[in-house]
C-alpha cells in the first residue's frame, strides 16, 4: 500500500489543490517501510492525481478538497480520506490503526477560487473547480 498526505511543515495541507508537496508512506502488513516527500513542481487541481497515480498511490490523506479532484481521484483509483488535521506521521499512524478522525462528506471550505466564486460557508456542494 502507499499513502500519499497533502504535506506542509510536518502537517496535513488544508488544500489539495494548493499542495506543494506530498509525503508518501510505503506500508507493508501494516507496518511503515519507507518514507519520502515528493515536490508538485506547481502541479494543480486534476493534474495531482495524474501525479500520484503515476506514484503508485492507493489511499490519499488530506485536509479539503473540491469537487473535481474528488472525481479525478475516484477515476484514478485512489481512496480519499479527507477533513483530517493535525501531524501527518500521526494521521497515518491513526489511519493504519484503524482510529482516523476523518469526514467522508470533506468538500473544499479553505481556499478562495480566485474566480470571484467563494465556497464560503456553503462547503462547494461538488461544484468546484477543482
Amino acid at each position: 500500500m502507499k499513502i500519499a498526505v497533502t504535506y506542509e511543515n510536518g502537517e496535513v495541507f488544508q488544500h489539495f489543490g494548493h499542495t506543494e508537496q506530498f509525503k508518501l508512506y510505503e506500508v507493508s502488513g501494516g507496518k511503515l517501510l519507507h518514507t519520502q516527500v515528493v515536490d508538485t513542481n506547481g502541479s494543480g487541481h486534476g493534474a495531482l492525481a495524474g501525479l500520484l497515480a503515476q506514484l503508485g498511490v492507493d489511499t490519499l490523506i488530506c485536509g479539503g478538497i473540491g469537487g473535481g479532484a474528488q472525481a479525478a481521484l475516484a477515476e484514478a483509483n485512489i481512496r480519499l480520506i479527507g477533513g483530517v488535521q493535525g501531524n501527518a506521521d500521526e494521521a497515518v499512524q491513526a489511519f493504519l490503526n484503524g482510529t482516523l478522525a476523518f469526514d467522508p462528506n470533506v468538500h473544499c471550505t479553505h481556499h478562495d477560487h480566485g474566480e470571484g466564486h467563494s465556497c464560503g460557508s456553503h462547503g462547494c456542494g461538488g461544484h468546484c473547480h477543482e
